[in-house]
């Protein structure tokens, strides 16, 4: 039997849509949504950010080459409620990562990010990621190279060692030498990366978290912002980090039951705008998928990252069946999800 869903909003986007904030005020890191392969693109983004106005978002890792000799605005292009919103760049070259970090900053992305922390074996065939943890001087090169040319923040993302080069010693030699250049804020996953005989799957989950580290980090560099990453599944266990670092940063726990975030502003932000249900969030999202439909965006690019917002809630089982049946038929379109939203009242 059909429920009655309440359409009278679907007429002005702005009125359901959180305002984001404006560009470049990204202050601090208190909760972070981390930079996930495949997963947050645009689309999802913009669904994350009508659930809170304060987290920062990171795009997908996009790299230099990518940029420079590929299709530059699908790779770079967003909506600007997705502020505040940080690119994150895969890259070694100081010379081109400068030139993508003017043309991000063009775009008006709050922040670079460097990836010094995926492990993948095509991303060390490029010769970044994770492997450059062994080369601190070469990262203070690209991140000094990337200041020189923007205003905005460039800041590093890191794993706490590779391979055999895991001390805590040569974890601060990194810090301090990346440091030097102006880095201000180290977002650091608090396991080491074996780059070799293990997947970029199991690297996030087969060598041991070390938060101690990263706690240790903060009373040695106090004077650096510092946002931990790595295992961590819930606000309150963010919450008891917070006592000892700067931010938190969670991936595919927010990817998996996005609608954590909608809680997010009023338990680390103190922010008590009005929370969404799920369904209003739902609602919410029409008009962009209207907009994105008509500019011949297929729907199952969008409805793909909204197939956790029900996790663990009476329905959620009908909504992603109903949603992964029907999104990616020809001529799909805002009504797919409009009658998958009767699976949840």
């Amino acid at each position: 039997m059909s429920k009655n869903i309440d359409k009278s909003c679907l007429s002005n986007s702005s009125d359901q849509a959180i305002h984001a904030l404006e560009p470049n005020t990204i202050n601090n890191h208190t909760f972070c949504v981390a930079p996930m392969l495949d997963w947050t693109d645009r689309h999802c983004r913009y669904f994350y950010r009508l659930m809170s106005r304060h987290a920062v978002l990171y795009t997908e890792m996009v790299t230099t080459g990518a940029i420079l000799h590929g299709k530059q605005q699908r790779h770079l292009q967003f909506s600007l409620e997705e502020h505040p919103l940080a690119l994150q760049l895969g890259g070694s070259n100081p010379q081109d990562l400068a030139v993508c970090a003017q043309i991000a900053q063009t775009y008006g992305y709050d922040e670079i990010n460097l990836n010094i922390g995926c492990p993948s074996d095509r991303v060390q065939n490029g010769q970044f990621g994770a492997c450059l943890m062994a080369e601190p001087a070469l990262v203070a090169e690209c991140v000094a190279a990337m200041q020189q040319v923007v205003s905005i923040p460039v800041t590093v993302k890191s794993r706490i060692g590779i391979d055999d080069q895991d001390s805590y010693e040569e974890l601060t030699h990194f810090i301090a030498t990346v440091a030097a250049s102006g880095c201000r804020t180290f977002i650091v996953h608090a396991r080491k990366a074996w780059l070799s005989g293990l997947s970029p799957k199991q690297n996030r989950e087969v060598p041991p978290l070390r938060f101690e580290w990263v706690f240790q980090l903060k009373q040695d560099f106090p004077q650096l912002e510092i946002i931990i990453n790595g295992g961590i599944t819930s606000l309150h266990a963010s919450e008891k980090l917070l006592q000892q670092v700067d931010g938190v940063m969670l991936g595919r726990e927010v990817y998996h039951n996005p609608y954590l975030l909608s809680e997010v502003d009023r338990q680390l932000f103190a922010d008590d705008y009005p929370l969404k249900s799920r369904q209003e969030v739902i609602l919410a999202l029409i008009p962009y998928v209207k907009q994105q439909l008509q500019q011949g965006e297929r729907l199952n690019s969008i409805t793909r990252h909204l197939l956790g917002l029900f996790h663990g809630r009476d329905g959620a089982r009908a909504w992603r069946r109903h949603l992964s049946e029907n999104a990616n038929k020809a001529g799909a379109d805002e009504r797919v999800l409009l009658r998958a939203l009767e699976f949840t009242f």
